[in-house]
C-alpha cells in the first residue's frame, strides 16, 4: 500500500505484478486487513464479546486487543485452550496432512461425540486421530443416559447438560459403539440389515424406526470398521495352551443352557481361562481377541457371544482354529 485518503475512504496500493497503481474504497469488502487487525476491528464492528482461540493464538489475542481499545472498542473476555496432535504427539499441520477434520469425524461418528472431544479438558492437549472416536461416542451415550436420574447439582456438571444447552435427550440404547463395531468385525456385515439381525435377537424391541439413533451407529460402525478396523486386522495363531483352552470354551458353549445371559456367558469364560490357567487372566482374553478377532483387545467377551450369539461364536471359533 503506498498511499491513503481517509476524507475518502481509499487506500492506493501497486499491483505486484503489473505495478499499476491501484485506488480503492476500504468498505463494501473491497479489501480484507493484516488478519490480526482484522480480528481486532470484526470485535469492535460486531461487538464481539466472546472469542476463544489456541494456545499458539496467545499473542494475537494481546495485540488484537491493543488494536481494539485503540479503536475505543472492548477486548471481548476469551479463553485459549491447547493445541491438538496427533498419533504420534506431533502438533496437527495443514500442511503436514496429519490432521482429522470436522468431516470425517462426522463420517464415522455423530455430531454430540465430537462435541464431547471438544468439551473435556480443554487445557489439556489432546490427540485427535481416529482411534479416539469409538472412545468418545461410548462416553457421550454413557453421560446422556446418566442424565435423567442425576440430582440438578450433578446434572450441571454432566457435560450432555452442556452439549444440548440443558435439552439432554432421553432414551437409552441396548449397545455401545465398541460392541456394534466387533460385531461388525466378527460378521464382515456391509450391509445394516445383517446387523440389525443379530441386533433383534439381543434386544428384540429394536428396530431403525423405533431406534434412529441406533440405525445411525449401524451405519458409522459399518463405515469406521471397513475404513479403519478392517485394514489393520491382524490374526495369529493360537499356541498349544491358547488352542486347548479356546476349543474348552467352544464345548462348554455348546453344551451351555441357552438361555444364558452375558453374565453367564462371561463366567464361562473365566472359568475357562482359569482352568488352563492363564496367568494373569488378562492374557486369556487377549488370546481371544487376536485369535478370534484379529485385534489386541476388545469388548466383554460374554456380552459379544449374547448379541453375535452363541452357535454363531462356537462356528466363528471352529474357522478361527482350523484354519490356524
Amino acid at each position: 500500500m503506498i498511499a491513503r485518503d481517509v476524507e475518502a475512504g481509499t487506500v492506493t496500493y501497486q499491483d505486484p505484478e503489473t505495478n499499476d497503481e491501484i485506488t480503492t474504497p476500504v468498505t463494501g469488502g473491497q479489501v480484507k486487513c493484516q488478519w490480526k487487525a482484522d480480528w481486532a476491528m470484526r470485535w469492535v464492528a460486531l461487538g464481539v464479546a466472546y472469542e476463544m482461540a489456541g494456545k499458539d493464538l496467545i499473542d494475537s489475542v494481546h495485540l488484537s486487543s491493543r488494536i481494539t481499545k485503540a479503536l475505543g472498542g472492548r477486548p471481548p473476555e476469551g479463553f485459549n485452550y491447547e493445541l491438538f496432535l496427533d498419533e504420534n504427539g506431533e502438533k496437527i499441520s495443514k500442511s503436514k496432512g496429519n490432521g482429522l477434520t470436522i468431516e470425517e469425524w462426522l463420517t464415522y461418528a455423530t455430531p454430540e461425540s465430537l462435541s464431547l472431544f471438544m468439551f473435556q479438558k480443554p487445557k489439556t492437549a489432546k490427540r485427535l486421530y481416529f482411534d479416539v472416536i469409538p472412545k468418545n461416542v461410548d462416553e457421550y451415550l454413557t453421560f446422556s443416559s446418566k442424565f435423567p436420574d442425576q440430582e440438578p447439582k450433578d446434572q450441571l456438571t454432566n457435560p450432555a447438560w452442556h452439549i444440548h444447552s440443558g435439552n439432554v435427550p432421553t432414551g437409552q440404547l441396548p449397545i455401545s459403539f465398541n460392541l456394534l463395531l466387533n460385531l461388525v468385525s466378527a460378521s464382515n456385515a456391509s450391509e445394516p440389515e445383517v446387523l440389525w439381525g443379530f441386533i433383534k435377537r439381543y434386544a428384540p424391541e429394536a428396530t431403525p424406526q423405533t431406534h434412529p439413533k441406533l440405525e445411525k451407529l449401524v451405519g458409522y460402525a459399518i463405515n469406521y470398521f471397513h475404513d479403519f478396523v478392517k485394514p489393520t486386522k491382524s490374526f495369529r495363531a493360537p499356541d498349544e495352551k491358547e488352542r486347548a483352552a479356546i476349543e474348552d470354551l467352544a464345548n462348554r458353549f455348546e453344551q451351555a443352557d441357552e438361555t444364558l445371559d452375558a453374565q453367564g456367558l462371561q463366567q464361562i469364560v473365566f472359568d475357562v481361562g482359569k482352568t488352563h490357567e492363564f496367568d494373569p487372566l488378562r492374557a486369556w482374553f487377549s488370546a481371544l481377541y487376536e485369535v478370534l478377532l484379529g485385534q489386541s483387545q476388545g469388548p466383554r467377551f460374554g456380552s459379544f457371544v449374547e448379541l453375535y450369539g452363541v452357535k454363531e461364536t462356537v462356528a466363528l471359533i471352529r474357522d478361527k482354529l482350523q484354519s490356524a
